[in-house]
């Protein structure tokens, strides 16, 4: 397995919850601004070591998701900000720019201290 990203998750805004139904996850380096922390995840200093690919597996603590599609501004975005969205509707297109799209599975609450990471075979 390859490592292609990994952070530690630092914080949970208040508003990471309401999003879930959404089928969405926002991540955010820590240093988000201000207005954006209450709806984001927010993470380490952030370790890209590759491009992201269809078919590559992120993981949020044990529980992984496949990966159905990627954004035009996904690797750069999550790069240089740490901020990209997880969409968990199984897309093979995405909606926008900054979407990473993930198979269509019911979301296991982040928590404060798990691992992010994609891996590829």
């Amino acid at each position: 397995m390859t490592v292609i990203y990994e952070t530690n998750v630092v914080e949970l805004g208040s508003m990471v919850d309401s999003f879930y139904e959404d089928q969405m996850i926002i991540l955010f380096s820590s240093y988000a601004p201000e207005e954006m922390k209450e709806y984001c995840v927010l993470h380490e200093t952030n370790q890209l070591h590759k491009d992201i690919q269809v078919g590559d597996t992120l993981y949020i603590g044990e529980e992984s998701y496949d990966v159905t599609a990627v954004g035009s501004a996904v690797n750069k975005n999550l790069d240089q900000l740490g901020h990209i969205t997880l969409s968990f509707y199984g897309k093979t297109e995405p909606e926008l720019p900054g979407y990473l799209c993930l198979e269509n599975k019911k979301i296991t609450p982040v928590q404060d201290g798990n691992k992010i990471k994609i891996l590829r075979d």
